[in-house]
């Protein structure tokens, strides 16, 4: 009778495991589905991920930190001889709601020119992404590592000391 009782436990078992196996594939996990569908497809497909020539003059070149989080975000422009962007990237190192702030601000920058650039603004990017209130800062860092990018373009455009009135 035990052995007729463990059959049936172990083909039980066997159902339960084959079933399991059908599940869908890609289910997210718990930290994903708290997120917003937007920071998840940022984070998952990140835009312009990379690096540009940081020693380039016409690179800009932002690098920036939120010590309470960890999250540090470099991001990068580039920038044509008309003063139009017309390549970012990004590295990042933080949570999902970073990287996807730096993702969407890439995608946002590209194409614009400097000063228009610089009318970016952390609650636009919040408001895209629906952050919630907790995640604001990732924002903060992306709108700041843009500004910081545009701050290093411009110092590169000024001529050195030695080459004042050199042509």
């Amino acid at each position: 009778m035990a052995a007729a009782g463990a059959g049936r436990m172990r083909r039980a078992t066997s159902a339960l495991l084959l079933r399991a196996l059908r599940l869908p594939v890609r289910e997210l996990s718990a930290p994903a589905r708290l997120y917003h569908k937007k920071v998840v497809d940022h984070y998952e497909n990140p835009r312009n991920v990379g690096s540009l020539d940081k020693t380039s003059k016409n690179v800009g070149t932002g690098l920036v930190g939120a010590p309470a989080c960890g999250d540090v975000m470099k991001l990068q422009i580039q920038v044509d001889e008309k003063g139009k962007i017309v390549d970012a990237r990004f590295k990042t190192f933080g949570c999902g709601s970073a990287i996807a702030s730096s993702s969407l601000a890439t995608e946002w920058v590209k194409g614009k020119t400097v000063e228009e650039a610089l009318t970016i603004k952390n609650t636009d990017i919040a408001k895209e992404l629906c952050l919630p209130p907790v995640k604001l800062h990732c924002s903060m860092l992306a709108e700041d590592a843009i500004k910081a990018a545009l701050a290093d373009f411009k110092l590169k455009q000024e001529p050195k000391k030695g080459e004042v009135g050199k042509k």
